[in-house]
């Protein structure tokens, strides 16, 4: 079924999936295909909750609440297991991965539902480039040929200087402004964005979608405004030690060089707290727990986050991310 017959159509067929029986039976097979690398490589699969009492600080992610009767106050669904998955490496759950549903608020269209599945994993010991190649494993597993040519590794700034003409670390916010009006995006937008806005304006309307045309393209080293809870590059702590993977100009994964400092961390939190408080959104209370996980010592590991139905709809040949779920939020 296309996206514009699961949005229109009668009253009367509202009930029905989005997805054909084909598509289910294919999100079934690659969910085995997932399974079965990780129990030939060596990786735990763990449960966490979905429903949990302290959410992301992060400006950019808005979390679903939900009010319960047994606890006085606001619970959140989660927008990744990555909180909770920590304080089980700190606790010496070895090398662990999640296929779990996660929950963002605000996020619909092509690309994107409120609710999705993603597939999650940490590996002790290992650096950013071993990662990465495990993820181009992966992704060759689950799509074959559709994967093309070898992957290519660029880091964040020379994407960015070859698609949109910029230098993401030396230029400043006015020369960042010029170049994207001089590129055609509205000014009254530009004006609104701070840097790192202008940044993530640039890459997702303009660089990310040329990245994996020809192969899965990994997009590494970005700014250390953009770390998250990655680990700075010691050889240039400009950058972090984080990257996305892309293939068909859609970005599939997420993935860190964990942080593994609590007072860093810590001090990530609160920037981020400040910064919502500055654009009029609640700035939700530090998870605790996962503070003292790092404080007692989370081990050096890499993990990674991969939106799992994004791969789907590439295995599919699908255009919309409705087409590749049972019932997305306008059925749900």
């Amino acid at each position: 079924m296309s996206a514009a017959e699961s949005a229109g159509g009668s009253a009367g067929a509202d009930w029905q999936p989005t997805a054909t029986r084909e598509r289910l039976v294919l999100r079934a097979t690659l969910l085995g295909e997932i399974r079965a690398h990780f129990a030939a490589h060596g990786a735990l699969e763990v449960e966490t909750p979905h429903c949990v009492q302290a959410t992301v600080t992060d400006p950019q992610l808005h979390s679903l609440q939900v009010r319960s009767r047994a606890r006085q106050g606001v619970l959140y669904l989660h927008t990744s297991a990555e909180y909770a998955m920590k304080r089980l490496l700190a606790a010496g759950s070895g090398d662990i991965y999640q296929l779990c549903h996660v929950y963002r608020d605000g996020e619909q269209g092509p690309l994107h539902n409120h609710e999705f599945t993603l597939l999650e994993w940490y590996r002790v010991g290992w650096d950013l480039t071993r990662l990465m190649r495990e993820v181009d494993t992966l992704l060759r597993r689950l799509l074959g040929a559709r994967c093309g040519a070898a992957a290519e590794y660029v880091t964040y700034a020379e994407a960015l200087r070859r698609g949109a003409g910029i230098d993401a670390l030396a230029d400043d916010d006015a020369a960042l402004a010029a170049r994207a009006l001089a590129l055609g995006f509205d000014a009254a937008l530009v004006r609104r964005c701070a840097r790192d806005e202008l940044l993530d304006l640039l890459m997702g309307a303009r660089v990310g979608p040329a990245l994996g045309r020809s192969g899965p393209c990994f997009l590494t080293h970005y700014p250390a405004s953009q770390a998250a809870l990655a680990r700075l590059d010691p050889a240039d702590p400009r950058v972090a030690l984080r990257f996305e993977a892309y293939l068909d100009g859609i970005e599939l994964a997420n993935g860190f060089e964990e942080l593994t400092d609590a007072g860093a961390q810590r001090a990530r939190f609160e920037a981020d707290q400040r910064l919502r408080r500055e654009r009029g959104l609640e700035p939700p209370a530090l998870d605790e727990r996962l503070l003292a996980a790092l404080a007692h010592g989370l081990p050096p590991c890499s993990g990674v986050a991969v939106g799992f139905d994004r791969v789907l709809m590439l295995a599919a040949g699908a255009r919309h991310i409705d087409e590749v779920l049972a019932f997305p939020a306008a059925r749900a």
